[in-house]
Formats: structure tokens, sequence, C-alpha cells
């Protein structure tokens, strides 16, 4: 493990929206995903810096659609988890699960 360095929260949350979208993994439906299952309004603009980001480390891929009508001749870039991508999941959640191991957190602060 070379320096790789543990995914954040947000990361965690894009990677695993795009692996559950498959196909279908662009802008709109991974915000879309994360509203819905997790009640998390993310801003375009924080969407599209975590993405390109995660590109940059090699842990997504993208790729343009095609241009449509409804987008005003602009195509849909998609996304798609990379075997790295992948890879750098499953550490932060072994990281994650070793760090609960035997922890026993009060269910309700105002309880």
């Amino acid at each position: 493990m070379d320096k790789e360095k543990f995914l954040g929260e947000f990361e965690q949350m894009l990677l695993l929206a795009i692996l559950r979208l498959g196909e279908n993994a662009y802008g709109s439906t991974v915000r879309q995903l994360l509203a819905d299952s997790i009640e998390r309004d993310v801003s375009i603009g924080a969407l599209y810096t975590t993405l390109d980001r995660l590109e940059a480390k090699g842990l997504l891929q993208s790729r343009l659609g095609e241009a449509t009508a409804e987008r005003g001749g602009r195509a849909k870039k998609y996304f798609k988890v990379t075997a790295q991508g992948q890879d750098a999941l499953k550490r932060s959640k072994q990281a994650l699960t070793n760090l609960w191991q035997g922890l026993s957190i009060r269910e309700s602060i105002h309880g």
C-alpha cells in the first residue's frame, strides 16, 4: 500500500452511488440517489469537483454520451468506478470496520 490515502466520507458516498447506478450514473442521477437514500442535497459544483478529483486519482472513468435536445445539445457525462476505485472502497470499509470493532455508541444523544 504505497502511501494510498483513505477515501473521505463524501468520496465513498459518490463511488457507492455510481456503483449502485451502473450504466445510468451521471451527475443528476448521482445527485438524486444521494438525496433519496441519505437525504443529502449536493450542489452540482461540489458533485463535479469531487467527481473530477476522483477521476484524476484513477478511481473513476468518465465518458460522454450522445448530445440530447432536452439538454440543449449537450452530452451527459457518465461515470464508472475503476478497479482501483473498488479497491479503495474496500480498504476504507475495512478500516472503518476495524475501528468500529467492539465499540458501542448510544442510539440517541437526546434519549
